[in-house]
């Protein structure tokens, strides 16, 4: 039998380490779990899709928000982050920090070959509870490819995928338009 070891962490306590932290860290079921770094790729996407994002919802009432903006999901009690966050209308914050959202519309995680599996699996369950959530991106990074999920009217969750740099993702949640090639401007895929 082995007994586990690891001290229990409240999410205060998780909180208070994380905003003093350097690095960041997701939280769950009393543990902390660390995120590693991103690649240029990872980032130059990230980035991309914040301005492409950013430039559409201008002027309107849905805001982009970088991958520093903390997600809490209630109903399961993860706190994690996602690479794209949009939020419409008034942001909900978890307490007076302002740095922990719960209402996102729109979250996007581009694809890492260590985290992939949990971005499409546990992480997207989790996402799931999140009564706000319209769409969910996953956005590959070795290759042109857009995983989008849509709530549908009656909860279920529909998959539609783009795999063509000439192709446009569609986020009516939010009112957007995503050009592939601007997803993947400047990004270069080994052969």
């Amino acid at each position: 039998m082995t007994v586990d070891t690891r001290p229990f962490v409240t999410p205060e306590e998780y909180l208070a380490l994380e905003r003093a932290a350097e690095r960041k860290s997701e939280y769950l079921d009393g543990e902390i779990i660390g995120m590693t770094g991103a690649s240029r790729r990872h980032s130059l996407i990230a980035a991309n899709l914040i301005r492409e994002i950013g430039q559409q919802l201008k002027g309107r009432s849905c805001e982009v928000l970088t991958g520093d903006m903390r997600i809490r999901v209630p109903a399961t009690g993860l706190y994690t982050y996602a690479d794209v966050v949009a939020v419409c209308g008034e942001p909900a914050l978890a307490d007076g920090h302002f740095d922990t959202l719960t209402n996102p519309a729109v979250l996007i995680e581009v694809l890492s070959p260590s985290t992939q599996d949990y971005d499409r699996g546990t992480k997207f369950v989790h996402y799931r509870t999140l009564d706000s959530l319209r769409e969910y991106l996953l956005v590959s990074q070795d290759r042109p490819r857009v995983e989008q999920y849509t709530r549908q009217e009656d909860g279920n969750w529909l998959l539609s995928e783009k795999a063509d740099l000439a192709a446009t993702v569609i986020l009516p949640s939010i009112g957007c338009q995503l050009a592939m090639a601007e997803i993947y401007d400047r990004v270069r895929f080994e052969t």
